[in-house]
């Protein structure tokens, strides 16, 4: 698995967040400032499509005009199979399910299809271990 994320946080310059919104309180939102402070362009993904972090949010992976690298799951794991579906539907390179997100036939269905897949871990945490330096 780490040569996964190690592939992940190097090679993904593009990260759709799931669940993302403006709630501060949310493991989401700080995540996602994370990565963005790390030089990643973060893409919110949310019912409200809020813009967040300065950058447009979107209802669904499907209504993202541009290409994705990474898809970041931060959903139930009774939800997140069917956002790892959609991520293969939008061509996306990778699928990262957040810490407690744990779906092991969307794993499976994943990395079958070619997508390189994390899960229950989260990239803020691995950065410092195998992030790129």
């Amino acid at each position: 698995m780490d040569e996964d994320i190690r592939k992940i946080l190097a090679d993904c310059p593009t990260w759709a967040v799931v669940g993302l919104s403006n709630n501060t309180s949310r493991a989401a939102y700080g995540v996602a400032r994370f990565l963005q402070g790390r030089g990643k362009r973060i893409v919110p993904v949310h019912p409200s499509a809020e813009t967040v972090h300065g950058e447009q949010g979107y209802p669904t992976l499907a209504d993202i005009p541009f290409p994705v690298d990474c898809v970041d799951v931060f959903v139930r794991s009774e939800l997140a199979g069917d956002i790892a579906d959609q991520a293969v539907g939008i061509n996306a390179k990778a699928v990262w399910f957040q810490l407690d997100v744990v779906d092991p036939d969307a794993y499976a269905r994943t990395t079958a299809a070619g997508l390189t897949m994390v899960m229950n871990r989260c990239p803020a945490i691995e950065w410092g271990r195998l992030g790129p330096s």
